[in-house]
């Protein structure tokens, strides 16, 4: 009899995952899924301290921030039932084309000056490209001479041709989220599909980009569901998971959903630091809504970086405050 065999279920197959996981394997997905419906509270506490070992092993201690700007918004095509940016909701948000250079040049020395490592210029719009592109690639090359911060886009999806254009102005990480599960995609957005993300992602990596994908929880997805997601990401083999947690804003369809629990959150960052236990995985928005006892154990449990600073039509986080929950949860920022 080994040792686990004494515990109860569900901690004994948290103990196996996590040996298997120290010992350099990649867990398969009957496992995760068997992780994802572990209900009793001692084992998903388990999970969590699991977790929590995998990233203190596995992970830096240096913490991966990011800045994001809203370089184009609103009047998009697509009809993502969650964003606020859609030409087929009316949210009363702000609508503009591609942001004054000055503008962009300003926050991203601000974010430069601030310790923040890397700034991302993110667009509405199935896709950016002509003159619209020409303007955040040059925008893009100016903020990585003048500031030297590292420089990252979202763009939707585009094709090999404007990926080169981003790189040659000094991009070197590409963000494509896959969103939600394969199971539940079709049920948020039909203007598009994952295969199209999957396209797009797969031309970015070809060129040398790093890949930052991850998705939005508590859009009405299980927790096997989003564990779906969590080995989906794995073809886009990511450097990057953003981990977004819904805010359901008004004129969009999902503005009545139930918020999930702030234990759903930490069992999901968990889930996913047991499928990628090397990956960064960063809070990006919604954490708002997080306390900051919550903000800490996720930190413990597998969040090792986040975006800071406001996020695209949501409020986020100021810098500071970001530097000093990173410090006190043990790392460098």
């Amino acid at each position: 009899m080994t040792s686990n065999q004494s515990l109860p279920h569900s901690k004994a197959l948290v103990g196996e995952a996590l040996d298997r996981v120290l010992a350099g394997e990649s867990l398969d997905c009957q496992i995760l899924y068997a992780l994802a419906d572990i209900d009793d509270s001692e084992g998903q506490q388990a999970l969590l301290d699991a977790a929590a070992k995998i990233t203190a092993q596995f992970c830096p201690r240096k913490f991966d921030s990011c800045s994001i700007v809203n370089a184009r918004s609103g009047r998009c095509s697509e009809n993502c039932k969650w964003c606020a940016q859609s030409a087929h909701f009316h949210t009363g948000c702000d609508t503009y084309d591609i942001i004054d250079a000055d503008e962009a040049m300003e926050t991203a020395a601000h974010n430069a000056r601030s310790g923040v490592g890397r700034f991302s210029m993110v667009a509405s719009g199935r896709s950016v490209r002509g003159k619209a592109l020409t303007d955040i690639c040059t925008i893009l090359k100016q903020v990585k001479e003048e500031t030297g911060i590292a420089t990252c886009a979202s763009l939707g999806l585009l094709g090999k041709e404007e990926l080169q254009e981003l790189w040659n102005a000094g991009a070197r990480r590409y963000h494509c989220n896959l969103e939600t599960a394969p199971s539940h995609f079709g049920n948020l957005c039909t203007s598009h599909t994952q295969a199209d993300k999957l396209a797009t992602i797969e031309a970015a990596r070809s060129i040398g980009f790093g890949i930052c994908s991850g998705g939005i929880i508590g859009m009405g997805e299980s927790r096997r569901q989003r564990v779906e997601l969590a080995i989906e990401l794995r073809k886009v083999r990511p450097v990057s998971i953003p981990i977004n947690i819904l805010v359901p804003i008004a004129g969009t369809p999902l503005e009545k959903t139930e918020p999930i629990s702030d234990n759903e959150i930490l069992l999901t960052v968990a889930l996913f630091r047991m499928a990628h236990p090397t990956v960064q995985l960063r809070l990006a928005g919604g954490r708002a809504r997080l306390s900051r006892e919550t903000m800490l154990k996720a930190l413990k449990t597998g969040i090792n970086g986040a975006i800071t600073g406001d996020m695209l039509t949501t409020t986020g986080s100021t810098i500071q405050a970001d530097k000093e929950l990173a410090t006190q949860a043990g790392y460098d920022f």
